[in-house]
Order: C-alpha cells, then structure tokens, then sequence
C-alpha cells in the first residue's frame, strides 16, 4: 500500500511542477503579447502617416490648373464614411467617421448627458470594454487627439477627453490648399 501512496505522490509532485510551468509560460506569453499590440499600434499610426504623407506628396508633384485645384478641393473636403478624420463643420454627420471613432464619441457623449466631465483615455478605453493595456490606451489616445484636432470633441487637459464640438477655422493645409503640408502646424505646437 505504501507504494501506492508513493507513486500518487511523485504523479501529484511532477503535475505541481508542470502546473508551474504553465503559469511562468502563460506570464511570459502575456508580457509578449502585450509588446506586440504596441508594436501594431505603432504600425498602424505609422502606416496612417505614411498614407498622408504620401498624399500630400503626390498632391504637391502633380502640376494642376486653378479650375482642377478647386475640383480637388471640393472633393477632398466632401467625408467619405471610413475614411480619415474630416474637420468637423455644422451639419456633419458623425457617419462620415469610422466606427471606432464613432465608438469614442459615443462615450464622451453619453459622459456628458449624464454631467461628467472630460475622460482620460485610459477611462475611455476601459468604457469601450479594451481593457487598459497600454497598447490599447495609446491607440485609443492617438485617435482620441486626431478627433479634438479636427474639432469632434474637446481636449480639457492634456490628455483630458470630453464631447463637445468646435468649428474649425480652415486649418494650414486648407488654406495653403489641397495638398498642402501641416508640418509646420504640427511643428508649432510642439
């Protein structure tokens, strides 16, 4: 009987064994997953970025007449569902943005209705059920700035969300024209 109970002891001291492994992988894995969705996230900011600049740099070495100009500009200014952030005007339709930033807006709104104030990405995040990774949180914060920029909500405090809208006054690149570039716009506040 006492080799019975020996042999249950050694299954039951290797399957402890085994179980801590599995729980130092499943860490390790965890750690690895979360490094690459901040990898991702970056990707795709940077391939957003690399679209844009590409735009303006196509737009810019294409020589155009002035009747062809305004064509471009009175199709690059009409929002296409999905598509990149539009400036907000007075009787856009929140349909004209993709449906993770539609998601957004609909937090901050449903924030304000219920008289809250402005929310951290981080809490923004957490509302829309994606957790708060970092990798999440920066993807989210990165959009949540590019809606304030183009004046679909209101950043209260750096970092600081909540909805609201402002017109925007046409920003560099409208005023320079379709194509133009918003480095320096970018460069000036830093």
């Amino acid at each position: 009987m006492a080799s019975v109970l020996g042999m249950l002891e050694e299954r039951e001291a290797a399957a402890r064994v085994r179980v801590e492994g599995l729980r130092e992988e499943v860490a390790r894995l965890a750690e690895v997953l979360e490094a690459a969705e901040l990898e991702l996230d970056r990707r795709v900011i940077a391939r957003e970025e690399l679209t844009e600049a590409l735009a303006v740099s196509a737009a810019e070495s294409t020589a155009m007449t002035t009747t062809e100009a305004e064509e471009v500009a009175a199709l690059s200014f009409a929002p296409v569902p999905g598509s990149t952030v539009p400036p907000w005007r007075e009787g856009l339709p929140v349909t004209v943005l993709a449906p993770d930033y539609q998601r957004i807006l609909g937090v901050l709104e449903q924030q304000r209705s219920t008289g809250h104030g402005p929310l951290r990405a981080k809490e923004i995040a957490v509302e829309l059920g994606l957790g708060a990774t970092p990798a999440k949180v920066e993807g989210l914060r990165s959009k949540a700035r590019r809606l304030a920029e183009r004046g679909w909500l209101l950043l209260e405090a750096p970092g600081a969300f909540s909805a609201g809208r402002r017109s925007v006054a046409l920003s560099a690149r409208t005023a320079q024209g379709p194509g133009a570039s918003t480095r320096g716009v970018r460069e000036s506040r830093g």
